[in-house]
């Protein structure tokens, strides 16, 4: 059964583009992830906020994509990059 998730990142004003860089990345690795479905980032027009939706095939593959260095590089640099991160995981209803 396929995980779905929403990830909204709101970015620090004076790291804009070195994030807007690092998630682009992050998307031409996921989307060679086997267990990728959907890997799409969209910039929000009005200030620094990015948001990602994502589905995965399953719960393992998911678990693997958190273990990859392009996100474990995310990571550890989100506090420098980032003012905010929200991740919801949620159930397709339509």
């Amino acid at each position: 059964m396929s995980i779905y998730l929403t990830a909204i990142v709101k970015s620090k004003k004076e790291t804009t583009v070195a994030l807007r860089t690092m998630l682009l990345d992050m998307v031409v690795n996921s989307r060679k992830e086997k267990a990728c479905i959907q890997y799409d980032l969209h910039e929000s027009a009005v200030d620094n906020t990015f948001i990602f939706q994502e589905e995965w095939k399953d719960q393992a593959g998911l678990d693997l994509h958190d273990q990859q260095p392009y996100i474990l590089a995310f990571v550890a640099q989100a506090d420098t990059l980032t003012d905010d991160i929200a991740i919801y995981k949620t159930k397709k209803l339509a």
